[in-house]
């Protein structure tokens, strides 16, 4: 009769989970020797346990179904926890297996004891739970799969103590029925379409599921039939784009640029999505952002399908037949001269390849990404859902891993990029076909704006230093190489061109440091503060006008 950990890597391979994202300890190592007895998994050793996190949620958006990862104790679930923050914010399905002191043994509060469950439950609401029998471990994982599988998704934990792991008496559990969420129903689908015949100024607000294929065409149908607006979420989960699909135009990150997007509208549609709300408070300033007199209603939440509620609120308006705008191809000229981070993101849509995946974790330098790789060949956005920096490589790990056969490109700030830079050594190690490309600023470029925007009181030389990186600067082609990955240096848009020419040509993991000046400093940096209070003032086409300047 099989241990605990054989039987809960059946089940888990029965059940489709083919990839585990590890960062093992001692507690886990009758897991990690059941990892030979299954050839269905493949194992990806990481060096960090946030890279393992981030992995598993790159993986999974791009999957659609949960990957595993293996942690040690609550020492290193708290190491995982910003990625883990990242997915629960994008409803990204991942099962975390944390492993634990032996049962009899946690009484002992030996160095490494601490409330695992507790941890857990920050990035993991839904489930978390405990199996303290081995007969009972292989039930618990069917159940911590169903939640993290079912919609919306959900990172769901399992704490797994040694002698359970390996105890005798492991019983394998047939995998669970695959979610099937249900469509609105007809009396919001009826009032929604309402709303929108009406002939007032509508928008529908697209989140999760709903930017996919098919159901932006569905929504795609609706704007062109009805007249209303389609807008997506700040930061999307996953975002189908390029020419052939229909444009969506993301909410602003700033809020006041936010406010004026939304401003004109009376109704706003949610499709999967949630009102939205600013990144941040600031004084004197709401933190809701939808307008006074503009009515939200909600099409469908995230329990829901998505496509299917959008293509009934398509038969309940009789747009069947309507034709929707798509994305004309396009592609921004070459760029030339002296590097800079518009430059890279005019370079990126000159040459961005069929049926990428883009990770964009740019911060303030892809300002113009949206705008420049618009008309490119259709591709796939993730970004940072939470808000948590170092989800850029990781993800870009677990997105190669569930589509090898597609080019993945992660665009990287310097200090984000620092938090997770371990992760070039898994990409050089599984041989993974990414290129990041690593914004060299020497800055937390969008903390000196926000040091503006907050009104604090006085930013003098000792506060300018928190926020500086370029004492002494870094060096990413060498910590690149010194992981394995091959890396280039460009100051020029020529030597980045060819530097991403060569990337983009031969495979395995390739770094591209980006050496630019700040897209928002300077004079512009103190500008924006001020530009941004002045926009409730200005005539409504001029405000629109500087905020397509601001971010496009």
């Amino acid at each position: 009769m099989p241990n605990g950990a054989q039987a809960l890597m059946k089940t888990l391979a029965d059940a489709g989970i083919e990839v585990c994202f590890t960062n093992p300890g001692t507690s886990e190592m009758h897991f990690v020797a059941a990892l030979d007895d299954e050839p269905r998994m493949r194992a990806v050793l990481t060096l960090f346990e946030g890279v393992a996190t981030g992995a598993a949620d790159g993986y999974a958006r791009m999957a659609g179904k949960p990957a595993a990862t293996l942690l040690h104790l609550g020492c290193g679930l708290g190491n995982g926890l910003a990625n883990l923050h990242n997915a629960r914010k994008g409803r990204v399905p991942v099962l975390n297996i944390v492993g634990d002191h032996a049962t009899h043994h946690a009484a002992l509060d030996a160095q490494l004891q601490s409330d695992i469950e507790t941890v857990a439950r920050n990035v993991s609401p839904g489930f978390v739970r405990t199996t303290m029998r081995t007969a009972e471990l292989c039930r618990d994982a069917v159940d911590a799969i169903r939640a993290a599988r079912g919609l919306p998704g959900q990172v769901a934990t399992l704490i797994l103590p040694a002698d359970v792991s390996w105890g005798e008496g492991g019983v394998p559990e047939p995998p669970p029925p695959p979610p099937a969420p249900a469509p609105a129903d007809a009396a919001t689908v009826a009032a929604v379409a309402a709303v929108l015949r009406s002939g007032s100024r509508c928008a529908l607000l697209l989140g999760g599921q709903a930017l996919r294929e098919p159901a932006l065409l569905a929504a795609a149908k609706i704007a062109a039939h009805s007249g209303a607006r389609l807008l997506a979420e700040v930061f999307p989960t996953r975002l189908e784009r390029g020419a052939g699909l229909p444009p969506v135009e993301r909410i602003a990150y700033l809020a006041e640029l936010a406010g004026l997007q939304l401003a004109e509208f009376e109704h706003l549609v949610l499709v999967d999505a949630k009102a939205p709300v600013s990144f941040f408070a600031y004084p004197g300033k709401p933190g809701e952002l939808v307008p006074a007199g503009c009515t939200v209603h909600t099409l469908c939440a995230g329990h829901e399908d998505a496509a299917a509620s959008l293509a009934a609120l398509v038969a309940a308006l009789g747009a069947e037949q309507a034709t929707p705008v798509l994305a004309a191809p396009a592609r921004p000229r070459p760029p030339r001269g002296r590097l800079t981070a518009a430059k890279v993101c005019r370079a990126l849509g000159h040459r961005l390849p069929e049926n990428a995946i883009v990770i964009d974790e740019s911060i303030t330098s892809g300002l113009l990404l949206p705008a420049m790789t618009a008309g490119a060949p259709r591709h796939d956005l993730l970004t940072l859902t939470g808000g948590a920096i170092g989800q850029g490589l990781p993800n870009a790990i677990g997105a190669a891993i569930a589509c090898p056969e597609r080019p993945v490109i992660a665009l990287l700030g310097d200090g984000s990029a620092m938090y997770t830079i371990q992760a070039l050594w898994t990409l050089a190690r599984e041989r993974l076909d990414v290129t990041a490309i690593v914004f060299n600023n020497a800055r937390y470029s969008v903390l000196n704006v926000e040091l503006e925007r907050v009104g604090a009181a006085r930013i003098g030389p000792k506060a300018r230093a928190q926020l500086d990186l370029d004492g002494p600067r870094l060096d990413f082609c060498r910590l690149a190489q010194g992981m394995g990955v091959h890396a280039a240096r460009a100051d020029h848009a020529e030597a980045f061109l060819k530097a991403l020419d060569y990337a983009l040509a031969q495979p395995g993991p390739h770094l591209i440091e980006a050496v630019v000046p700040e897209s928002l400093g300077g004079t512009k940096r103190r500008l924006l503060p001020w530009l941004l209070r002045a926009l409730p003032g200005l005539p409504p086409a001029l405000g629109r006008a500087l905020k397509r300047r601001l971010a496009p």
